[in-house]
């Protein structure tokens, strides 16, 4: 298993495919959500790739931190159903954090949890801010990861 992280120019098409259709099967098919998945920010992104035998297992995109002060923010979270409760989940969003580190340390980072999952992000360290809110009819909330140093 491989996990690479690459700025959107660097996908082959085959990469992008790959995302485009996992993201599709997981948040359209598999959580029956009708919903633009392509929005036009994938070219502004880190995209993460977790890759088994050719085969794309997890991915998740991420930003740095951008000129307006927006904080580093993680989405698209996603494991393929067939490596689920093998800790892929873990293991990405550790190494997304870790590059965002690395790139700008002591930056915060968002994310928009579905609401099962505030413990899951809540175990990583980052805490809920604010109410919860319908995100594509599925009910989520802001997160925050304060790093400490």
């Amino acid at each position: 298993m491989e996990i690479l992280i690459k700025k959107f120019s660097e996908l082959s098409r085959k990469e992008l495919y790959d995302v485009l259709a996992l993201r599709s099967e997981v948040f359209v098919v598999e959580q029956a959500c009708a919903y633009l998945d392509v929005d036009g920010k994938d070219a502004h992104a880190h995209h993460l790739l977790c890759i088994e035998n050719k085969v794309l297992i997890a991915y998740l995109r991420l930003f740095l931190e951008d000129s307006n002060g927006d904080n580093a923010n993680i989405g698209r979270v996603v494991v393929r159903s067939t490596h689920r409760k093998k800790g892929l989940a873990i293991k990405i969003m550790k190494k997304a954090m870790a590059f965002i580190k690395t790139q700008q340390k002591g930056t915060p980072i968002e994310l928009s949890a579905q609401r099962y999952l505030v413990k899951f992000y809540g175990d990583l360290g980052f805490s809920v801010e604010g109410d919860g809110y319908l995100e594509d009819g599925i009910p989520h909330i802001k997160m925050v990861y304060q790093p400490t140093s």
